[in-house]
């Protein structure tokens, strides 16, 4: 079977293949837990693929930043990264919120009521600075509290919109903030990026074998779908107190934490970072918790993390 019709490793035995048009319609699809995935996932040539390629053409790492389970920190982490990779005035960094229903990049770049603008380029992505440019649904919806009701196909359209009609201009870094689990939206991102590569994933756990439970299914997924695992990121690794730097275990790494789990399954692990109350207020506020809090030591995790992930990429 060839790589545009390859079927899951659990599909049943006449899988039509992912991308055929008879991808979860057809009767052996029946019953296959892959199901509503392949039928509202892209299939068959996509004529807006030459488009988006033509945009990614000039991004040189794509990162996804992946999470199994909701509330592990992957959207503050994505923040994080992307405010301390454009601390560098030379390096041109774009985030893109594909959290659809959940969308909190704008509140934690300090982007809330901002809109998207049009030019004869594209969409403008929302700039926080000159060098760090958002692309977010928040910035369409009328209304911040509005819920975000959609089918797979309405979402996918969206992402592709983000990829295709965005003008990202010359990027060193995209930084592409994703929901929880492993969707349609990750389906269609990794679909739709295929041939102009993805850098790899970054993965966000929390210490609690609950949170690692998930992100191996994240592991997984990667490895399915072919994305390179750039490595595993244990956030909320214990309490800091901003006062006295003492450090206090809030979720017990009861089976080893994302540092055992990571040598389970051949993984990187990047570090640790602590739970500091500030790095929450920084992300309502829409600061750099790492300029605003250059002594914490969460600061100094997040350095060491950043260090370790500009090591893996390729130059």
């Amino acid at each position: 079977m060839s790589p545009s019709t390859a079927a899951p490793e659990n599909a049943p035995e006449h899988c039509p293949g992912t991308e055929s048009e008879q991808a979860g319609k057809a009767s052996a699809c029946d019953g296959c837990p892959n199901q509503n995935a392949c039928a509202t996932a892209p299939k068959g040539p996509d004529p807006d693929l030459p488009l988006i390629n033509d945009r990614m053409g000039t991004v040189k790492h794509k990162i996804l930043v992946l999470s199994g389970k909701g509330g592990v920190g992957k959207s503050s982490f994505t923040t994080q990264l992307s405010f301390a990779l454009s601390h560098d005035e030379e390096t041109q960094v774009g985030v893109m919120d594909i959290d659809i229903c959940g969308p909190s990049i704008p509140k934690m770049f300090g982007l809330d009521g901002e809109q998207i603008h049009s030019s004869n380029s594209g969409w403008s992505p929302v700039y926080v600075t000159d060098n760090l440019g958002v692309m977010s649904i928040g910035f369409i919806l009328q209304d911040a509290d509005d819920a975000i009701i959609w089918r797979g196909p309405k979402k996918n359209g969206l992402i592709k919109q983000f990829l295709k009609d965005v003008d990202w201009g010359d990027l060193d870094y995209l930084v592409v903030d994703t929901p929880p689990g492993t969707s349609d939206e990750h389906l269609s991102v990794v679909q739709y990026l295929k041939e102009t590569g993805i850098t790899g994933a970054i993965l966000i756990t929390t210490p609690q074998e609950v949170a690692l439970q998930d992100v191996r299914k994240e592991i997984d997924f990667c490895r399915k779908v072919k994305i390179p695992i750039i490595g595993v990121v244990e956030n909320m690794a214990g309490f800091v107190c901003p006062s006295c730097h003492g450090e206090s275990v809030i979720f017990a790494p009861t089976t080893g934490g994302a540092k055992k789990m990571a040598e389970d399954t051949n993984v990187r692990f990047l570090g640790s970072i602590p739970l500091d109350p500030r790095i929450g207020k920084s992300c309502d506020q829409g600061l750099s918790f790492l300029e605003e809090y250059p002594d914490s030591p969460a600061t100094k995790a997040y350095q060491d993390i950043i260090s370790e992930i500009k090591k893996v990429l390729p130059q």
